[in-house]
This record gives structure tokens, C-alpha cells and sequence, in this order.
């Protein structure tokens, strides 16, 4: 079974308008924790799904990219990619509706791909990282914190 993870948030904002921020990958380095820009590729200029990007992340002194691919695209409801789309890893996925006020997001991850052993040891050197699960809920709790004051600040 894949290991998944969910985060939530409300945010006093419309759903067209808090949807139309995260869709909008290039914006994504303002509220992650670990990725620093996102840029659309092969002629993409905005969120379609089939639309390609590469997200740049960073986390202590590690740096690493990866292509990612939209895999659902429904404007004030749902956006989702996959990470390496030729040999998936992990699914993000967000939900969005309404709620007293404004809007819940919900910000989902599902390793598509287990961590091999090697990779769960990379990160505990790398990144000083003992439950990659655990810390991709608490950077998903971090990025909608930050969402939701930049969505709330107009």
C-alpha cells in the first residue's frame, strides 16, 4: 500500500481565487518549504492537464529538479500532478471548496513509488530527515499556512 498523507486549511478567499494560486506553479516557491520555482515546459504557459513543468526544490544544502505532469485541472475544485511522469513517484493532488467564509483546501500526497531503502538513508543523511512521511505532512501544513495569509492579504 502507498503511504499518503492530507493537510487542510481554510482560507477566507474564493475558491476560483486560492485555486488560481496554486495552479499557477511559477508562485509555488512563495509558500513551499522545499520547493524554490517551478517553470512550465514544452510551451505550457499555464495549468491544462498534460501540461508539463519542473519543480526546483532545495532542502538544507541538497538541491534537486523534477519534471512534473498536471494530471487533473478542474478550475475552483481540483488540481493534482504527478512527480516524473514516466516512472511516477509521488501524486500531489488539491482539493478545493467552499466553506463558511471562503474556501477548504485540501493538500493530499501519495507515494506512488515506495521509498527503497536507499533513499529513506539519503534522507536522514542528506536532509537529517528520520520519517520523510511525517515531514511531507508538516511541509503541506506549511505551505497552506503560507497560502492562506498571501490568498487572505489579497
Amino acid at each position: 500500500m502507498a503511504a499518503t498523507g492530507e493537510a487542510r486549511v481554510r482560507i477566507s478567499a474564493a475558491p476560483g481565487l486560492v485555486w488560481a494560486m496554486v495552479s499557477d506553479v511559477t508562485r509555488m516557491g512563495e509558500w513551499s518549504p522545499e520547493t524554490v520555482s517551478c517553470e512550465w515546459l514544452d510551451g505550457a504557459t499555464g495549468p491544462a492537464v498534460g501540461a508539463r513543468f519542473r519543480g526546483h526544490n532545495r532542502r538544507g544544502r541538497g538541491r534537486w529538479s523534477r519534471t512534473c505532469e498536471v494530471v487533473a485541472c478542474v478550475r475552483g475544485q481540483e488540481f493534482a500532478f504527478v512527480v516524473r511522469p514516466d516512472s511516477p513517484e509521488t501524486l500531489w493532488r488539491y482539493r478545493f471548496g467552499p466553506a463558511a467564509g471562503g474556501t477548504e483546501v485540501i493538500e493530499t500526497f501519495e507515494l506512488v513509488k515506495p521509498l527503497s531503502r536507499f533513499r529513506r538513508l539519503q534522507t536522514m543523511v542528506g536532509f537529517g530527515v528520520r520519517a520523510r512521511e511525517a515531514d511531507l505532512v508538516d511541509g503541506m501544513r506549511q505551505t497552506l499556512a503560507r497560502l492562506r495569509a498571501a490568498a487572505e492579504a489579497g
